[in-house]
């Protein structure tokens, strides 16, 4: 599939997840035996661990379609970049789309601040410059978006294997906000 193609396959999927007209296609039996023997998901989605945010269900797929990371605030740390490398470099995903969410505990956390132990702070730090891209008294939601955004730029600037394969248009990431309330996701390329 092209670029364009995951992107309208990822779009429809949504649109059916919101109108509550699941396909609940490649989920069974015969689709995991299609897949021991390797696996081509054809979108990558660095997603937030937020229980209520379901990448698989939110874009209508089956096994094998999505190379999912998952890590509060859908940060790109050393080991979520590590595995979307993975994914671009031996699988050849066209796709990655950085998911951040309505009202995200993440985010919150980091706006309040404090010292919530070592390794939530660790994690926490990674969102504090969305907030400093943001004026003072944005909302939570606005932050979410930002940090989308800059986790999607962190993939690049960090990461050659991604770089390299974006600048010879292989790979297009696609920062993107996910509603709680409608299970709508907002591409905000």
């Amino acid at each position: 599939m092209t670029i364009d193609q995951v992107l309208s396959r990822l779009q429809n999927g949504n649109a059916r997840f919101v109108d509550d007209k699941l396909d609940g296609k490649l989920q069974n039996s015969a689709r995991r035996g299609e897949l021991t023997s390797g696996q081509e998901p054809y979108a990558i989605v660095l997603s937030c661990a937020d229980s209520r945010v379901v990448p698989e269900l939110a874009f209508d797929t089956g096994l094998g379609e999505l190379f999912v990371v998952r890590v509060a605030g859908n940060v790109a740390n050393t080991s979520s970049i590590a595995s979307i490398e993975y994914a671009v470099a031996h699988i050849g995903t066209p796709v990655i789309v950085v998911m951040g969410h309505e009202s995200c505990g993440a985010v919150t956390a980091a706006l309040q601040g404090g010292d919530n132990g070592y390794n939530l702070n660790h994690l926490v730090a990674q969102i504090v410059p969305a907030i400093a891209k943001c004026p003072d008294g944005v909302s939570v939601n606005e932050v979410v978006k930002e940090n989308a955004r800059l986790s999607a730029a962190q993939l690049k600037e960090r990461s050659s294997i991604i770089r390299n394969a974006v600048e010879a248009g292989k790979v297009k990431i696609v920062p993107a906000y996910y509603n709680l309330h409608t299970g709508k996701v907002d591409l905000l390329d």
